[in-house]
């Protein structure tokens, strides 16, 4: 069968479909038509797609297009001397940084493998914490390089293996020749590490003050499970801004501290022994819901009726102070009434807590967060058992604010760091580099390793997979050479953004690493990173330049599997929106 069109210079056109047994007249507005003429041609041949598709190479240069284009954009922000990026949103809120995962997250990309590379940094920024931006840029080096040995023909199913055997290999070496014992190093490994993560965020002028403050916040969360192993939970740590001050005035508050005062003045500022009910409802006169409406007809009813309202506030409050509680904090509001209860009894209030941290508080102190006073019996209670226990809770004035600071909790040890700061862009910066030098110290406590830094792990695995390459007798030793050379990528990135001689600097690199992998008489050679001040090969363990060996680790897998799933992609269908009888 076959389709003739016939047009003509009216609104409403005729097109006849024409076959062997039949003529079907198709009339109407041109989407009408159009959304008819193609039911017809999926009803006889099934092959009709509402949309478009790509196949083959176009779409895989599409889609290294589109990596590219995210990696561009964050990567002039790696290393100790990257640029910060300011994103301004749609609201006009403004945003200063050079986190990788902040950037990507505040970026609105459209294309589905730049949402890869995006959804790739933030798993990198939950996991590990540090390496968003390197982890980006290997992935896209990585997948332009795939491209390029597709163009030459060779098959992405071998490419794929290749790049597998690679990172396997990869991963391998780091940990039998690369990796250094966090012990071996001595004390100062925690210091030096912090100091590396921080090197490159707004606050690497004072990054020996912050490294402390970091290594003391994570020692002081440590808590051991039931097997015997150390865990140190990041988010007992909690970080809190305050405007005034230079950066120096941060310091480290051993306890849980909230941005909250006392609901009353006369309510006492210590509590020894604390017994703390922590609610998620209302401490206030009782009011009628929406719409509901009493109607009075003696006067004196309606002094019965606001009585009752204040009783049932008191009743609510009697039940929490009679559970033992001294201590009330609750995510809503405390009005005056229910304050002059609390304070006849002798109770600290807290009002307006955020829920997330009325959740780490109850994790804390072991208690529970009560929704309703109602039981299952009907009636209304506060069960004692959920209250939450510290040695102390106080409110403490640190600057121009006070806060009220939770000690010696009964489950999990916690930590508060108070920031200082000119503006609120710098104090969110601030928050955003203390949070991945923590991230980054908690690992190396649980890894217990570190690798040198400076471009020198990169520089010895592309040493090493190229003469791995070379013994393999299949076409996968293509793939694997060519993610040696992508993982260079770092190492001239380094320098190209410290304003250095990138091919001279990194052509030395290589040299020291060849020669420590061939003579083990200078293996310590393998420890050599780029020192971007100097525009030098230098020592990177001896400088104290390191990084957790699981931080390179997991980069390395997460970059390999991103790249592997954009490069499986042959085929791209991108539907039309549905319209006319569709749409409904």
């Amino acid at each position: 069968w076959c389709l003739f069109f016939f047009f003509n210079d009216t609104a409403t056109t005729e097109i006849y479909t024409l076959s062997l047994h039949d003529a079907l007249p198709i009339s109407g507005s041109r989407s009408k038509q159009r959304h008819q003429l193609c039911s017809i041609m999926s009803e006889k041949t099934g092959l009709y797609l509402r949309g478009s598709r790509q196949t083959g190479m176009s779409v895989r240069e599409q889609n290294v297009q589109a990596a590219l284009a995210v990696a561009n954009v964050v990567k002039t922000s790696l290393g100790p001397v990257g640029l910060d990026k300011m994103l301004v949103d749609d609201l006009g809120e403004v945003t200063i940084t050079n986190d990788g995962a902040t950037i990507l997250k505040l970026l609105d990309v459209q294309h589905p493998a730049g949402k890869v590379l995006v959804n790739l940094a933030q798993l990198q920024d939950e996991e590990v914490g540090d390496g968003t931006t390197s982890v980006v840029v290997v992935a896209a080096q990585l997948l332009k390089a795939a491209t390029q040995l597709v163009g030459h023909k060779i098959h992405p199913t071998t490419i794929i293996q290749g790049y597998r055997h690679a990172q396997r290999e990869a991963v391998k070496f780091i940990k039998e020749r690369l990796a250094i014992p966090s012990e071996s190093l001595g004390k100062e490994t925690l210091h030096n590490v912090a100091m590396t993560s921080m090197s490159s965020k707004i606050i690497g002028g004072e990054r020996e003050f912050f490294a402390n403050l970091a290594v003391e916040a994570v020692k002081a969360v440590k808590t051991t499970n039931k097997k015997g192993v150390a865990k140190y939970p990041v988010k007992a740590v909690n970080i809190l801004k305050s405007h005034g001050g230079s950066a120096r005035d941060s310091e480290l508050i051993l306890g849980y501290a909230l941005n909250c005062t006392r609901a009353s003045l006369a309510m006492p500022r210590r509590m020894e022994n604390a017994k703390i009910a922590m609610i998620d409802f209302n401490l206030t006169k009782a009011r009628m819901k929406m719409g509901v409406h009493l109607v009075v007809k003696d006067p004196t009813q309606l002094e019965g009726m606001r009585q009752r309202e204040s009783d049932l506030a008191k009743e609510a409050v009697q039940r929490v102070i009679e559970s033992g509680a001294n201590v009330v904090m609750t995510t809503k509001g405390i009005d005056d009434l229910v304050q002059k209860y609390l304070v006849d009894a002798g109770i600290i209030g807290v009002r307006r807590v955020k829920r997330e941290d009325l959740k780490r508080i109850a994790k804390a102190t072991g208690g529970q967060i009560v929704m309703s006073l109602a039981d299952l019996e009907g009636d209304e209670s506060f069960d004692p058992a959920a209250l939450g226990s510290a040695s102390l809770v106080e409110e403490r004035r640190v600057g121009d604010n006070h806060m009220i600071v939770i000690s010696g909790t009964k489950n999990v040890r916690a930590a508060s760091v108070l920031l200082r700061g000119a503006n609120e862009y710098m104090l969110e910066e601030m928050e955003r580099s203390l949070h991945d030098a923590l991230c980054i110290v908690r690992r190396t406590l649980e890894s217990k390793s570190v690798v040198p830094g400076g471009g020198a792990v990169e520089a010895a695995l592309s040493i090493h997979l190229e003469n791995f390459a070379t013994t393999l007798g299949s076409r996968e030793q293509l793939a694997i050479a060519e993610y040696a050379n992508a993982l260079l990528v770092i190492p001239k990135q380094l320098a190209v953004n410290a304003a250095k001689d990138a091919t001279d600097l990194v052509a030395k690199l290589r040299a020291y690493h060849n020669t420590a992998q061939k003579d083990e008489e200078r293996k310590a050679l393998s420890n050599y990173g780029l020192d971007l001040v100097e525009g030098v090969v230098r020592d990177s363990v001896e400088a104290g330049v390191l990084e957790p060996a699981m931080s390179k680790i997991k980069s390395l897998q997460s970059a390999t599997e991103a790249a592997i799933t954009i490069l499986r992609i042959d085929d791209m269908i991108t539907l039309d929106a549905p319209y006319g009888d569709d749409a409904e």
